[in-house]
């Protein structure tokens, strides 16, 4: 959803694409007062219903030790700049998106453990189905508050599992990469992801989801794995590390994954649910592709 910041008005996900492109053109017109930075980075972290109690809490924990490592806080301090602007939000269905920590300017290794502090100590919750285009439009969005200019504009979002809810991820996606937003991708699979996915999820963020400039997917294979990963990603992704090594799957040049299959698999359930239900008489509500996503 796109909220209106002056009214609290929140508007459906389909119109957020509009928004977003004429608030692109507004802001390319007006000065930029704000102090400048080496970057400005949405953490977006699922929190689905297939992402259950502990996997969340194991999640708000890596996030928190990450951001107490030195080698965090050396990137984050040792740009050009010498500054970075991070805000975190858990997300789950097309209108459930919720910004944990707001805007915060780490300039300082006092700053980084502060937001690391702040994180531990927030309210973790969890909600409904996977809207990646949803999480990925208010992480668009929220880059009008960013209070810094920032070098660099980047998404890292995680997920386990496909878009399956609110519209198609494919154009919050390109829209984000024209406006020079780089998507970056931290699937949860194998042991870590939901298992019910109709497609690799590593191929499907390659293919689907990340964009923009240098974007990657790094993948989690086991909840064990997470905190060391995500340390790792997130050290790749703010600054270079020298001695740096794993796993990265640059975005691809032309999809071989089917950006729709989330959308097909729940069109499908809908029709089989309808039939179930109707005796199979139900042809005059069988959708169209025009049709996705599914209505409720």
């Amino acid at each position: 959803m796109l909220a209106n910041r002056r009214s609290g008005k929140r508007f459906p996900v389909g119109t957020t694409l509009v928004l977003l492109a004429v608030l692109a053109l507004t802001n390319a017109t007006i000065a930029d007062d704000r102090p400048p930075a080496d970057m400005a980075l949405v953490l977006a972290v699922d929190v689905s219903f297939s992402i259950n109690v502990d996997e969340r809490d194991i999640q708000r924990r890596g996030y928190v030790s990450a951001f107490r490592t030195p080698e965090i806080i050396q990137a984050a301090t040792s740009g050009p700049l010498g500054r970075i602007a991070v805000t975190y939000v858990e997300w789950a269905g097309p209108e459930n998106q919720r910004q944990i920590l707001p805007w915060t300017i780490l300039d300082s290794h006092a700053a980084v453990l502060a937001f690391a502090d702040q994180l531990e100590a927030a309210p973790a919750h969890r909600s409904g189905r996977t809207s990646l285009s949803g999480a990925l439009a208010e992480a668009v969005r929220l880059f009008e508050d960013s209070p810094v200019e920032a070098t660099r504009r980047v998404i890292d979002i995680s997920s386990d599992g496909i878009n399956n809810s609110g519209p198609p991820v494919v154009p919050v996606r390109d829209l984000a990469a024209g406006l020079s937003i780089t998507i970056n991708g931290l699937p949860l699979m194998g042991a870590a992801g939901s298992g019910d996915s109709p497609a690799p999820l590593d191929s499907y963020y390659r293919d689907c989801v990340i964009a923009g400039p240098g974007a990657f997917v790094f993948p989690v294979n086991d909840w064990s794995q997470f905190a060391e990963t995500l340390k790792k990603k997130l050290a790749l992704e703010i600054a270079y590390v020298p001695g740096f090594s794993g796993m990265v799957h640059l975005a691809s040049i032309e999809a071989q994954t089917d950006c729709l299959i989330g959308e097909k698999e729940e069109r499908e359930k809908y029709i089989r649910q309808l039939d179930e239900m109707t005796g199979g008489k139900s042809e005059r509500w069988q959708l169209r592709e025009q049709d996705w996503p599914t209505p409720r």
